[in-house]
């Protein structure tokens, strides 16, 4: 079996077993993420591999971090991940991208993340769940971080802190590499 046909079998075994744990309807789960019914039959019979922005909106709705959903071991107290096990979530042409480097689950998923955005790209992303916080620090680089359409520019060695339940996005519009570490703590669902 294939690494992506092994993560397909994870996230179907995952997402039955969180929804059922929920006790979420097909119907709720949709409305809660904003995910058809249909996609989410297709994820839960392992018939499809959902994009990223789509498995983002899941965890979500479930209050689990992406990596609950795609079968990571969980320790009792202390999980080391090494580098080669960092999940990559998204790439583009350019060379910029994105690694969960590690998460917890509990009460709300928080999440580590390590960011290459190339001279140019940008990534959009759609508003998290109200009460989700985004931690980032810059490392090399200036990053322009647009949340709720007023840009912020945040050069090497500079932290932001903001609620990312609004629109928010991250551009390069330099000559360089921006790097920055990102922790995003999403709140359990009520």
């Amino acid at each position: 079996m294939s690494d992506l046909d092994q993560l397909t079998q994870s996230l179907a075994r995952n997402l039955k077993r969180l929804r059922a744990e929920r006790g979420f309807t097909l119907d709720a789960l949709a409305a809660r993420s904003g995910v058809s019914r249909g996609m989410i039959i297709q994820i839960e019979q392992a018939r499809t591999n959902p994009s990223v922005g789509t498995t983002v909106k899941i965890a979500d709705a479930l209050g689990v971090s992406i990596t609950a959903l795609l079968d990571y071991e969980q320790g009792p107290h202390v999980r080391l991940v090494p580098a080669d096990q960092a999940v990559r979530m998204w790439s583009t042409p350019a060379g910029s991208s994105t690694r969960l480097l590690v998460d917890a689950a509990k009460p709300g998923p928080l999440e580590l993340w390590a960011w290459l955005l190339a001279p140019g790209d940008r990534s959009e992303s759609d508003p998290h769940p109200e009460g989700t916080a985004e931690l980032l620090h810059v490392t090399a680089g200036t990053l322009t971080l647009v949340v709720d359409s007023v840009e912020h520019l945040v050069p090497a060695g500079t932290s932001a802190a903001f609620e990312a339940h609004l629109p928010h996005s991250y551009r390069n519009d330099g000559a360089d590499p921006v790097e920055l570490t990102m922790a995003v703590s999403v709140p359990p669902p009520t």
